[in-house]
């Protein structure tokens, strides 16, 4: 049961972790977010989120919810023992963890087919 929680040890908590991540990481560009890497010494992945240019409060802590349920559920399909930031633009329309999923999985393809 345990493995399905989210502890507040896997999420990025402190300004200076997140200026690291932006400074040092390397990014993948979605459609409407970006996803930032940082390898990390912690031996598990640590997520934050950044919401840039969503007025509302509602709307800003919805894309959070999702975006934290998204990597709840799929830490593992993530590359293992990095700082994630995921950041999102104002004209994202993620309305469940499904649709994260979707676009995370296409941008990560897209990135694949382009190496080769």
């Amino acid at each position: 049961m345990l493995r399905y929680t989210l502890p507040k040890t896997a999420l990025l908590r402190k300004s200076a972790q997140y200026n690291a991540v932006y400074r040092r990481g390397k990014r993948i560009r979605g459609q409407h977010f970006s996803l930032i890497f940082l390898d990390n010494d912690q031996g598990y992945n640590r997520m934050g989120i950044s919401v840039h240019g969503v007025k509302t409060a509602v709307r800003r802590n919805r894309f959070k919810r999702i975006v934290r349920e998204f990597f709840r559920l799929n830490r593992d399909f993530l590359p293992p023992a990095k700082d994630i930031v995921f950041a999102i633009r104002k004209e994202c329309a993620f309305d469940s963890p499904q649709a994260v999923y979707d676009a995370v999985v296409s941008s990560l393809e897209c990135r694949n087919k382009r190496k080769t």
